[in-house]
């Protein structure tokens, strides 16, 4: 398997009915070479239609091997792509985040926003899911994901995407409180979540990460 999980998502459920999603993700920058790419991502889904946003480090998508802004479904990865809001708005449109978290050090994050926008019947979403991606291709070995460590369920030490939220039905905003985990290769990245829905500003966080296959952090 080229692309490999680690998120928290919503249980599956056919019934289920989310006009969009939210998250606070701390910014970091795993070292990634030629195709390999790494991402933090929130994702909703219903059938076929796809909308995401996060950051990713791609070098074959972006040329460089900064952290980037994603934004878009299956096949646009551009913010001005329909249905993105950027609660942060200092960060510059396609622009590389020029602050990125130190593990031990500095955090830098920052907010967003999906709302939904589907073509089929019933628009609403019914998948929802937080967390990392990575990808390697066929015969290399798996790139580092989130802080390039394996998470400890410290803020100060792991890639995390907080304040998980979604938007029901009826257009109102609610906290997120029961969700699985799904990890493809526990042995290279893990998550820890933590549905600490309440008082503060990290509410239900998800903490996740790893060193892949990679023997330079």
């Amino acid at each position: 398997m080229a692309i490999i999980l680690a998120i928290v998502r919503i249980s599956k459920n056919p019934n289920n009915q989310f006009g969009g999603a939210g998250m606070v993700a701390n910014i970091y920058n795993p070292h990634v070479e030629g195709q390999q790419h790494s991402a933090c991502r929130m994702k909703i889904q219903k059938g076929s239609n796809i909308l995401q946003i996060g950051w990713r480090v791609d070098p074959t998508l972006y040329r460089d091997n900064k952290t980037r802004l994603l934004a878009g479904n299956k096949h646009c990865f551009n913010v001005l792509c329909p249905g993105f809001i950027i609660v942060n708005n200092v960060i510059p449109i396609n622009m590389a985040f020029d602050k990125i978290s130190t593990r031990g050090g500095k955090t830098w994050e920052f907010a967003m926003f999906i709302e939904r926008i589907f073509t089929e019947l019933i628009s609403f979403a019914n998948n929802v899911e937080w967390g990392g991606v990575a990808y390697s291709p066929p015969g290399v070995p798996k790139s580092p994901m989130g802080s390039s460590f394996f998470p400890v369920g410290n803020s100060v030490s792991d890639g995390y995407c907080r304040a998980l939220t979604v938007l029901n039905n009826k257009g109102a905003t609610i906290n997120v409180n029961k969700t699985t985990i799904y990890v493809d290769d526990t042995n290279l990245y893990q998550v820890l979540d933590d549905p600490q829905v309440g008082i503060g500003k990290f509410k239900h966080c998800a903490f996740f990460g790893g060193p892949g296959e990679s023997h330079q952090l």
